[in-house]
């Protein structure tokens, strides 16, 4: 005797396999949450360079998932830099793209996104406001690894 529920079962996990694939296949579609860290801690930089490390440290930790191990391929998916203004508290006032990617179009605002759902960033004790800059290595799965903090290219 043939159960009439298999087939259902079977589409139905089908199309869940196929929503599931289409999401993979589209990683910059939705910019994930950031994790909040316990405390945030405040930055103690005098200068826009030495705040760019600590502004990338946060951004590492409010995305652990997608952190870009180890070294980048040559022929990365996406190269931008980006322009971000924090206030004293670590609240992200704007985010402009200086370099956008070439082909690579709906990374951008997927990484301005990220930015600003991680605001806020370490509050700069030593400065009332600072505006760095940084430039984003991003791989087709959307990983990421910033210039500041990178492991290299192969």
């Amino acid at each position: 005797m043939r159960n009439p529920t298999l087939p259902r079962a079977s589409v139905a996990l089908l199309c869940a396999l196929a929503g599931a694939a289409a999401a993979a296949q589209r990683p910059f579609a939705q910019p994930p949450e950031a994790q909040r860290p316990a405390q945030l801690l405040a930055s103690q930089a005098a200068s826009a360079g030495d705040y760019r490390k600590d502004a990338a440290r946060h951004l590492y930790d409010a995305y652990p998932a997608q952190v870009l191990k180890g070294m980048v391929r040559a022929n990365v998916y996406a190269i931008m830099v980006t322009e971000t203004e924090i206030d004293a508290q670590g609240k992200v006032l704007s985010v402009r793209v200086l370099r956008q990617p070439a082909e690579a179009h709906e990374v951008a605002p997927w990484v301005v996104a990220l930015i600003r759902r991680a605001s806020p960033l370490p509050p700069p004790l030593r400065m009332k406001r600072v505006r760095y800059v940084e430039t984003w290595l991003v791989d087709r799965s959307g990983q990421f690894q910033l210039r500041t903090l990178t492991e290299g290219q192969l």
